[in-house]
């Protein structure tokens, strides 16, 4: 299709004149593939419509949060209800509390909850929180982690043991992330001489349970067990950022998966966003009682917002999160995204293309490696432009992935048996010319 009559291009060249790089944010710009992003223009179910009309599989569902589908009856319903009896108050309402409550009674280590708008407000706050129950000041992050845009998170590692200092963004300064430690993801040596070196320094771990923007890449048991037993030992916290993971990978979030594993095993903090939110801006922080309590206005720790518990929002997210408690609920869609991933790897298989693939629930991950990477700097090593062949093959097949090799992807309750046996079959032929 040419410039004249596609309108991806033309509204991409409109929003390139008034908005930076023509996108609200960065991977949507296609920069990691090549070409032009779609501009969706609806969507329903599994999949969404461009401005052309050109329908696509969607395998982003906004980035995790439509684990029901574009467009689910009940959610909707729900949606409308809430937006005729007004978009916001900046006063509390009843569904605040029912949203909190159903949080917390799917995850044990969760006793109170602060809604928030954004995941990256939401983790931004809990190490806030951390810090100002400890009364400590450094942080351990891992590479390859993503904890929102927060000055102090924006850092990357080095060579060494750990980088302190060394924002990964222009304008942060090297003062705000000095506190900051990274270390190398599943690196078990690495968060040991941490902690013997800084460990009545350290306020807490945050760290990404499943890692979802370095692909799909999983914390080792004996990994997370080991940051678990550390904080303990040290006196520090242990934040586990479950905004892509929390209630997309199962009903109890990524921390029952460890729980399975490690006995007793339960967060001090927990950062959620994306599905809680249902599609719309919402985000929350929690814990134990005792830690939670230390927040204005009860505590010394402050954090406020305007939009906080928008009463449209938590509607999408309350009507969400009741749709997915259903007991059938999560073992079918686990089911669905194992055969997507099995599919993907026989066809892989097939054409001799070198492929890993792991998922959990209905998140999953795949690289152009023979084997899973376990950090970052492994996932570095795929072939960013074979990812990028595979990424148009597939978009002109109307199959949509992340246009980025280092983001994880998402099935819903929506796809169907025949969506994922055409997505294999496109699959396929694209492997045949990477070859």
């Amino acid at each position: 299709m040419d410039t004249a009559t596609d309108r991806n291009q033309q509204l991409f060249e409109r929003a390139r004149a008034l908005i930076p790089g023509g996108v609200n944010s960065p991977v949507r710009a296609f920069r990691a593939v090549g070409g032009t992003p779609r501009f969706v223009q609806r969507a329903e179910g599994a999949y969404f419509w461009d401005a052309n009309g050109t329908k696509y599989i969607d395998y982003i569902g906004s980035w995790g949060p439509m684990i029901l589908g574009h467009g689910h009856p009940r959610v909707l319903e729900a949606v409308l209800k809430a937006a005729h009896d007004g978009f916001s108050f900046g006063a509390p309402t009843e569904r605040e509390i029912e949203l909190a409550e159903e949080i917390c009674r799917h995850l044990p280590s969760v006793e109170m909850v602060r809604l928030v708008s954004s995941g990256t407000e939401a983790a931004m706050s809990a190490i806030r929180l951390a810090r100002g129950a400890t009364g400590r000041s450094r942080i351990v992050k891992f590479e390859g982690c993503y904890h929102g845009h927060a000055d102090a998170l924006l850092v990357k590692a080095g060579s060494g043991l750990a980088t302190f200092g060394h924002p990964t963004s222009a304008g942060v300064p090297a003062e705000v992330v000095q506190h900051t430690m990274v270390l190398e993801y599943n690196n078990l040596k690495q968060i040991e001489e941490a902690f013997a070196t800084h460990g009545k320094e350290i306020a807490c771990i945050v760290i990404e349970p499943i890692a979802g923007n370095m692909n799909f890449v999983r914390a080792s048991v004996p990994f997370m067990q080991r940051c678990r037993e550390l904080c303990t030992q040290h006196g520090a916290l242990l934040v586990l950022d479950e905004v892509m993971t929390g209630f997309r990978v199962a009903l109890g979030s990524a921390q029952s998966v460890y729980a399975k594993a490690i006995p007793g095993f339960r967060p001090d903090l927990t950062v959620l966003g994306k599905v809680i939110g249902g599609g719309m801006p919402l985000a929350a922080f929690g814990g134990p009682r005792d830690l939670m309590e230390r927040l204005a206005p009860l505590g010394p720790v402050y954090q406020a917002g305007t939009l906080s518990g928008n009463p449209v929002a938590t509607a999408c997210g309350l009507a969400t999160l009741k749709e997915i408690a259903d007991p059938g609920f999560f073992p079918a869609l686990a089911q669905k995204t194992r055969s997507l991933i099995d599919g993907l790897k026989a066809a892989a298989a097939e054409t001799g293309v070198p492929f890993s693939a792991d998922c959990e629930g209905g998140m999953f991950g795949f690289f152009l490696l023979p084997e899973l990477p376990q950090n970052y700097s492994a996932v570095m090593k795929s072939d960013s432009a074979a990812f990028g062949r595979l990424f148009h093959g597939l978009l002109d097949r109307g199959v949509y992935i992340a246009p980025a090799l280092y983001e994880a992807g998402f099935v819903s309750a929506a796809h169907t048996e025949d969506d994922i046996r055409l997505t294999v079959d496109a699959a396929r032929e694209v492997f045949k010319t990477l070859g």
